[in-house]
Protein backbone atom coordinates (compact mmCIF):
# COMPACT_ATOMS: atom_id res chain seq x y z
CA UNK A 1 0.00 0.00 0.00
CA UNK A 2 1.37 3.48 -0.64
CA UNK A 3 2.33 5.81 2.03
CA UNK A 4 -0.92 8.02 1.78
CA UNK A 5 -2.95 5.27 2.26
CA UNK A 6 -1.49 3.69 5.07
CA UNK A 7 -1.45 6.91 7.16
CA UNK A 8 -4.76 7.35 5.96
CA UNK A 9 -5.83 4.10 7.60
CA UNK A 10 -4.86 5.33 10.80
CA UNK A 11 -7.35 4.95 13.47
CA UNK A 12 -9.98 2.63 11.31
CA UNK A 13 -11.14 -0.30 13.04
CA UNK A 14 -8.38 -3.07 12.63
CA UNK A 15 -10.76 -5.55 10.75
CA UNK A 16 -11.52 -2.97 8.20
CA UNK A 17 -7.70 -2.15 8.33
CA UNK A 18 -7.32 -6.27 7.22
CA UNK A 19 -9.92 -6.30 4.91
CA UNK A 20 -8.28 -3.18 2.38
CA UNK A 21 -4.81 -4.09 2.96
CA UNK A 22 -5.95 -7.70 2.23
CA UNK A 23 -7.94 -6.03 -1.20
CA UNK A 24 -4.89 -4.39 -2.09
CA UNK A 25 -3.00 -6.92 -2.22
CA UNK A 26 -5.24 -8.89 -4.10
CA UNK A 27 -4.98 -6.10 -6.92
CA UNK A 28 -1.58 -6.64 -7.65
CA UNK A 29 -0.90 -7.88 -11.10
CA UNK A 30 -4.11 -7.07 -12.70
CA UNK A 31 -4.26 -6.78 -16.24
CA UNK A 32 -6.52 -4.02 -16.36
CA UNK A 33 -3.98 -2.18 -13.89
CA UNK A 34 -6.98 -1.32 -11.86
CA UNK A 35 -5.88 -0.33 -7.70
CA UNK A 36 -7.21 2.29 -4.92
CA UNK A 37 -5.76 4.60 -2.69
CA UNK A 38 -7.35 5.28 0.65
CA UNK A 39 -8.53 8.11 0.54
CA UNK A 40 -9.93 9.24 3.72
CA UNK A 41 -10.76 6.15 6.94
CA UNK A 42 -11.48 8.33 10.59
CA UNK A 43 -12.67 11.70 10.35
CA UNK A 44 -13.01 15.04 12.85
CA UNK A 45 -16.01 16.36 13.58
CA UNK A 46 -14.77 19.47 11.65
CA UNK A 47 -14.26 17.70 8.58
CA UNK A 48 -17.34 15.80 8.86
CA UNK A 49 -19.29 19.25 9.31
CA UNK A 50 -17.51 20.55 5.81
CA UNK A 51 -18.51 17.40 4.11
CA UNK A 52 -22.48 18.05 4.83
CA UNK A 53 -22.16 21.64 4.40
CA UNK A 54 -20.59 20.75 1.09
CA UNK A 55 -23.35 18.59 0.26
CA UNK A 56 -21.06 15.57 0.26
CA UNK A 57 -22.45 13.71 3.13
CA UNK A 58 -25.81 14.09 4.34
CA UNK A 59 -24.90 12.77 8.30
CA UNK A 60 -22.81 13.94 11.38
CA UNK A 61 -23.28 10.27 12.57
CA UNK A 62 -21.46 8.71 9.30
CA UNK A 63 -19.07 5.78 10.35
CA UNK A 64 -15.71 7.73 9.48
CA UNK A 65 -15.77 9.78 12.94
CA UNK A 66 -16.09 5.96 14.74
CA UNK A 67 -13.05 4.89 12.19
CA UNK A 68 -15.56 2.63 11.04
CA UNK A 69 -15.42 3.61 7.14
CA UNK A 70 -13.09 4.01 4.36
CA UNK A 71 -13.18 5.71 1.29
CA UNK A 72 -11.23 4.64 -1.92
CA UNK A 73 -10.25 6.69 -5.00
CA UNK A 74 -9.80 3.83 -8.15
CA UNK A 75 -6.60 4.56 -10.08
CA UNK A 76 -5.73 3.05 -13.32
CA UNK A 77 -2.25 3.19 -13.95
CA UNK A 78 -1.83 5.41 -11.19
CA UNK A 79 -3.81 8.19 -11.91
CA UNK A 80 -7.35 8.78 -9.98
CA UNK A 81 -10.33 7.84 -11.83
CA UNK A 82 -14.10 8.28 -10.68
CA UNK A 83 -15.71 6.06 -13.79
CA UNK A 84 -18.70 4.49 -12.05
CA UNK A 85 -17.48 1.16 -13.42
CA UNK A 86 -14.28 0.98 -11.62
CA UNK A 87 -15.93 0.97 -8.49
CA UNK A 88 -18.39 -1.34 -9.22
CA UNK A 89 -15.29 -3.46 -9.73
CA UNK A 90 -13.93 -2.36 -6.60
CA UNK A 91 -17.27 -2.80 -4.79
CA UNK A 92 -17.29 -6.84 -6.22
CA UNK A 93 -13.92 -7.46 -5.00
CA UNK A 94 -13.73 -5.87 -0.99
CA UNK A 95 -17.20 -7.33 -0.75
CA UNK A 96 -15.20 -10.78 -1.63
CA UNK A 97 -12.14 -10.07 -0.01
CA UNK A 98 -14.09 -9.11 3.24
CA UNK A 99 -16.58 -12.45 2.88
CA UNK A 100 -13.09 -14.38 3.21
CA UNK A 101 -12.05 -12.66 5.88
CA UNK A 102 -15.29 -12.78 7.57
CA UNK A 103 -15.71 -9.08 8.07
CA UNK A 104 -19.03 -7.98 7.03
CA UNK A 105 -18.97 -4.55 5.46
CA UNK A 106 -21.14 -2.81 3.49
CA UNK A 107 -20.37 -1.03 0.12
CA UNK A 108 -22.05 2.45 -0.50
CA UNK A 109 -22.62 2.02 -4.14
CA UNK A 110 -25.10 -0.60 -2.71
CA UNK A 111 -27.25 2.44 -1.31
CA UNK A 112 -30.50 3.49 -2.86
CA UNK A 113 -30.05 7.18 -2.20
CA UNK A 114 -26.92 8.73 -2.55
CA UNK A 115 -24.78 6.18 -4.01
CA UNK A 116 -21.52 6.71 -3.27
CA UNK A 117 -19.17 4.32 -4.97
CA UNK A 118 -15.80 5.33 -2.45
CA UNK A 119 -17.76 4.24 0.08
CA UNK A 120 -17.14 0.79 2.48
CA UNK A 121 -17.97 0.64 5.77
CA UNK A 122 -18.22 -2.37 8.23
CA UNK A 123 -21.73 -3.54 9.31
CA UNK A 124 -23.28 -1.59 12.09
CA UNK A 125 -24.67 -5.21 13.01
CA UNK A 126 -22.06 -6.68 13.76
CA UNK A 127 -19.85 -3.64 14.62
CA UNK A 128 -21.89 -0.90 16.13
Amino acid sequence: MSPRSERNLGGVHPDLVRVVRAADAAMLGRADKLAFVVIEGLRTRARQAQLVAAGASQTMAGRHLTGHAVDLMATVVGVGRWDWPLYATLGALLKQVAAAEGVPIIWGGDWRTLRDGPHFELDRKVYP
